[in-house]
């Protein structure tokens, strides 16, 4: 029995007072429009039934950390819970709806993949209910940068069209008066005239923004037990700009696609336990710092926790899908109607040629529909587990958390009792992840910040389903911008909070190192 070395584990403060203290030391103390207790502990777009005393007894207990490797834990096999799916060998692994959504639910999945495919086209169109794509945009669907629901892929060679992958750009800026009760929030703007994010494909006229050029550089690591491992250190550059040069000032930051399992139990997990595991002083003195990003809900017009994006910039489903839909598409919705996406006001061009809302629609995308989308994106299934028994998984478990690795990557979580998504109610949950923002080290940093989180931090990415990453797509590589080819290469590139269990992964026995790998391979 494996379970000698004791594991490396933040535990979570459940203390909801101590919460919403974490919370307060972010927040600057003066002129209080801010509703504290609603933004520590309330969801606003949740219809939430109060956790009772035995409820927290029994979450305690259950995402207590594993301290016997000789055996899986309970409920271990099922990463969602009752919404967990069986397996599937191809590609369609993460494409299943939930497993307990009901049959009319079922429909509105469906409905909601027909969207989420969806062609769009370009204005004028006879096909008025496809078109409004762009002017300027990233790809003609949503499924082109998820990949069947999973990672986007990096530009390769002559195969460029087939990426789904861009920069986003930011200038420094004021911080917005709403958001002054944080005291730590960076100020940014779009650039005056690219926008916040360069898109690489236009309507027939219309220049595009840009080429996305990489040029990889390969950095030789040596491990212990005589092995080696390369890293792409890639090098990112905007060419054939077609209107101008960048503001001097510009921030570039290379994203691709993350996959799409598993948002809405992300999205029920209560506020309060994710900020109960925040240490952003290090208080315990064990190297890591967890952040909570704090931003803005359009949607709600209040300040909220971030937790979805590369660096949780987003609060939630239905509002990371409007703004893709805009920025990414150039489709327009309610919650962002600006019929041209993303184009500046310098972009005459894009912003005076035909959109789709010239009919009676009033955006190009109607809210019904935006529904449907989003309740497809919160119900795209997590697939069980593999070989939980298996003892190199065992092993690589117990290295996992001796490593380090279960202080961000937190296993379990409890979902929100709710009462209008029962599909996602009071589910025990190994998402791998705290959702929190980690300084990642200079080797990872954009040196762009979003909201709270610096040039340098990220939100600590989900690991379920990770080991069918590259079966659900063959090209689908790691990390925020795809340089790694490997789930051994995406530990390497791993710094700052994390330089602790990166070395320890490289100091650890060829077997060790190799059961690390079988374990994250069965998530």
């Amino acid at each position: 029995m494996h379970n000698s070395t004791p594991p490396k584990w933040k535990r979570p403060k459940s203390n909801l007072c101590l919460a919403a203290a974490l919370l307060a030391a972010s927040l600057a103390a003066p002129s209080g429009a801010l509703n504290l207790s609603q933004l520590s502990l309330g969801d606003p777009h949740l219809a939430v039934i109060p956790r009772t005393e035995d409820d927290t007894a029994r979450i305690s207990q259950i995402t207590a950390p594993a301290t016997d490797f000789s055996t899986a834990e309970p409920y271990e096999l099922l990463p969602a819970g009752a919404a967990t799916v069986r397996v599937r060998s191809d590609d369609e692994a993460f494409s299943q709806h939930s497993a307990n959504l009901s049959f009319e639910q079922e429909l509105e999945f469906k409905l909601g993949n027909g969207l989420f495919k969806k062609i769009w086209v370009f204005s004028p169109s006879s096909t008025r209910a496809s078109d409004g794509l762009g002017p300027l945009y990233n790809a003609r669907s949503c499924q082109r940068c998820h990949i069947k629901d999973g990672r986007g892929h990096v530009p390769e060679g002559a195969d460029y069209s087939s990426a789904s992958m861009f920069l986003r750009i930011s200038i420094p800026g004021p911080v917005p008066a709403k958001l002054h009760a944080i005291k730590d929030y960076i100020g940014t703007l779009p650039d005056p005239t690219y926008g916040g994010q360069l898109q690489d494909f236009s309507a027939p006229g219309i220049a595009p923004e840009y080429r996305l050029g990489i040029q990889y550089e390969e950095v030789l690591v040596t491990l212990n037990g005589g092995e080696t491992a390369s890293l792409r250190k890639p090098v990112y550059r905007a060419t054939d700009l077609g209107y101008g040069p960048l503001h001097p000032q510009a921030m570039l930051s290379p994203r691709v696609a993350p996959s799409m399992i598993g948002l809405g139990l992300l999205e029920a997990i209560p506020a309060a336990d994710i900020l109960a595991a925040a240490d952003p002083d290090d208080m315990d003195g064990d190297g890591i710092s967890g952040r909570a990003n704090l931003v803005w809900s359009t949607e709600f017009q209040q300040i909220m926790l971030g937790r979805f994006g590369l660096k949780a910039g987003m609060p939630t489903v239905h509002e990371q899908s409007a703004a893709a839909f805009s920025g990414d598409i150039g489709i327009s919705t309610p919650l962002f109607p600006a019929a041209w996406g993303d184009c500046s006001a310098a972009q005459t061009a894009c912003r005076t040629a035909p959109h789709g809302d010239a009919d009676a629609r009033e955006t190009e995308i109607d809210q019904p529909n935006m529904d449907l989308v989003t309740f497809y994106a919160r119900n795209l299934a997590v697939p069980a587990r593999r070989d939980v028994e298996a003892p190199g998984v065992l092993r690589g478990k117990e290295v996992f958390y001796a490593a380090g690795c279960a202080a961000c990557h937190r296993p379990k979580f409890v979902t929100h009792r709710l009462t209008d998504r029962p599909e996602h109610s009071f589910q025990l949950i190994w998402p791998y992840s705290d959702l929190l923002l980690h300084d990642m080290g200079e080797g990872l940093a954009d040196h762009r910040p979003e909201a709270r989180a610096t040039g340098r931090e990220w939100r600590t990415a989900p690991l379920w389903g990770i080991g069918l990453t590259q079966q659900v797509s063959p090209r689908a590589t790691f990390l925020h911008d795809g340089r790694a080819r490997s789930l051994l290469e995406a530990i390497l590139w791993h710094g700052g909070e994390a330089q602790p269990a990166r070395d320890h992964v490289i100091a650890l026995t060829p077997n060790d190192r190799a059961d690390l790998i079988q374990f994250l391979e069965s998530l």
